[in-house]
């Protein structure tokens, strides 16, 4: 192996541990398999730039968040996932989402910990309503959303039940960006103190 690969490699071996994560949940969370991922820290694959440096910024951004006591997408879809009751998965979510909103105001490159992709919260709709709220607050923010970001809207409109409001009610008082992926909450449920 000539000298930049194994640079490379020791570089990417660094960024895992950096990470916290197992292999498999760092390549996941970078987008790519843990195969593909094992042959790049062992220098046998050149990885692109764009993947190795992006590889460092995630590795670096995670660590920061561990450091800050800071949720971040993969947390949030964790504590969902791992949720009793879905009034706790709310809490979570909105939790996440509300950390998210400290990375981006702190301008420090440490909100790329939310571009690490997350694994599935265990119910469609809430990895749908992860990834628009995601999308959303880094676009309010002025940034491009990640990539893992980029969902479908549902196939069936989910309107969860509501203690005080009608279903018409609930649908009308939805952010658009939310009806548009086939998801209806209403903003004041989005609140938090």
């Amino acid at each position: 192996m000539d000298k930049d690969s194994r640079t490379v490699a020791e570089l990417l071996n660094r960024a895992l541990v950096e990470s916290g994560l197992s292999q498999v949940a760092f390549a996941t969370a970078l987008g790519t398999s843990a195969s593909r991922f094992s042959t790049y820290r062992s220098g046998r694959t050149k990885p692109t730039a764009q993947f190795f440096l992006r590889a460092g910024r995630i590795a670096r951004a995670l660590q920061a968040a561990r450091e800050y006591r800071i949720m971040t997408a993969l947390d949030t879809a964790t504590a969902i996932r791992e949720a009793t009751d879905e009034d706790w998965a709310w809490r979570m979510l909105l939790q996440g989402r509300d950390h998210l909103r400290l990375l981006l105001a702190r301008h420090d490159g440490s909100e790329a910990a939310w571009e690490a992709a997350p694994s599935t919260t265990g119910q469609a709709n809430f990895d749908t309503l992860l990834a628009v709220l995601t999308a959303h607050e880094f676009a309010a923010a002025g940034e491009d959303p990640p990539q893992w970001t980029n969902v479908e809207a549902l196939p069936d409109p989910w309107v969860p039940t509501h203690p005080f409001l009608e279903h018409n009610e609930i649908i009308e008082q939805t952010p658009d960006y939310l009806a548009q992926a086939n998801v209806f909450i209403p903003a004041r449920d989005l609140v938090t103190a």
